[in-house]
C-alpha cells in the first residue's frame, strides 16, 4: 500500500513542510538538509524515510545543477568524490545490517560529531585545515557513509567547504554536482539491495514534489539576499540547529 494512504493530516503537513525545506536547501541554504531528514523520518521512520527522500533530493539536484551549472570548482569536487563513493560503499553493508534503535543511534552520534568539527572549523582551525590531505580524505568518507545511512552528508559537506573558505555560488554549484552524482550512485543500492525504494514510496515522492519545487523557488529568492559573510554564519548557524534537532530527537 502507498505510504500516503496510510498518513494522517498532521503527517501529510510534517511531509510537505520536510520536502519544502529539502527545496530550500539544495537553492542554497545549506544546513536544512538535517531538519528536512528529521521531518520526514518521523513520518517514515529512520532508515525507511531514506527511500522516500532519495528520489526528492535527486530532483532538488537536477534543478540545482540547472541553475547553478556555471558554479562548479573540479578540484573540490574530485578530491571528495572518490572517497564518498568508498563511503556509501562501507554505509550499504553497514547500514543493511542495522535495526530501527541502533540506527538512529548512530545518526545521532554522526551529528554530535559534525556540529563539534563545524564549531572546532569556524574558531580554532580554518587557517590549518584547508591544505590536510586526510581532512579531505576523512571527509569524504563521513560524508559517502552518512549520505548512505540516513541523507546526512549535507553536514559533511559543508563542514568541507567552510574549511576552504569557498564563495557562495562555488560553494552551492559545486556542491550540487557532487550530490546529483553521489545520489544517482547510490539509487541502484536503494533499490535492490536495502529495497526500500519502490512504486509505493515514488507514488509518495510525487505528490511530495510540488511543495520541493514551492521551497527550491523560494531558497533562490532568499539566497540572492545573502552577501558572502552572512552566507557563511548562516550555513555554520542551520548546520548547528539541525544537529541539536536530530539529536534531541533521539
Amino acid at each position: 500500500m502507498p505510504a500516503y494512504l496510510t498518513l494522517t493530516e498532521w503527517q501529510w503537513i510534517i511531509a510537505l513542510l520536510g520536502a519544502f525545506i529539502i527545496g530550500m536547501g539544495k537553492a542554497g541554504l545549506k544546513g536544512l538538509d538535517m531538519l528536512s531528514v528529521t521531518l520526514l523520518a518521523m513520518v517514515f521512520g529512520g532508515k525507511g524515510s531514506t527511500g522516500v527522500v532519495l528520489p526528492l533530493l535527486c530532483v532538488a539536484d537536477i534543478a540545482a545543477v540547472i541553475y547553478y551549472k556555471r558554479h562548479v570548482k573540479l578540484k573540490y569536487f574530485f578530491r571528495l568524490i572518490p572517497w564518498m563513493v568508498v563511503g556509501i560503499l562501507v554505509g550499504v553493508w553497514v547500514g543493511n545490517r542495522l535495526d530501527e534503535v541502533l540506527f538512529r543511534k548512530i545518526m545521532a552520534i554522526i551529528i554530535l560529531v559534525t556540529v563539534l568539527m563545524v564549531l572546532l572549523i569556524e574558531f580554532r582551525l580554518k587557517q590549518a585545515i584547508p591544505d590536510n590531505r586526510l581532512f579531505a580524505a576523512s571527509t569524504g568518507l563521513l560524508a559517502g557513509f552518512t549520505t548512505m545511512i540516513g541523507n546526512l552528508a549535507g553536514a559533511f559537506a559543508n563542514v568541507y567547504f567552510l574549511a576552504m573558505q569557498a564563495p557562495k555560488n562555488d560553494f552551492i554549484g559545486t556542491t550540487a554536482w557532487i550530490f546529483l552524482c553521489i545520489n544517482l550512485f547510490k539509487f541502484p543500492f536503494q533499490v535492490w539491495v536495502w529495497k526500500n525504494i519502490h512504486l509505493n514510496t515514488l507514488s509518495t515522492d510525487l505528490l511530495l514534489v510540488p511543495s520541493l519545487a514551492g521551497g527550491f523557488a523560494v531558497g533562490i529568492k532568499l539566497i540572492g539576499l545573502l552577501d558572502e559573510r552572512l552566507f557563511r554564519k548562516v550555513v555554520i548557524v542551520l548546520t548547528v540547529v539541525g544537529g541539536l534537532v536530530m539529536l534531541a530527537r533521539n
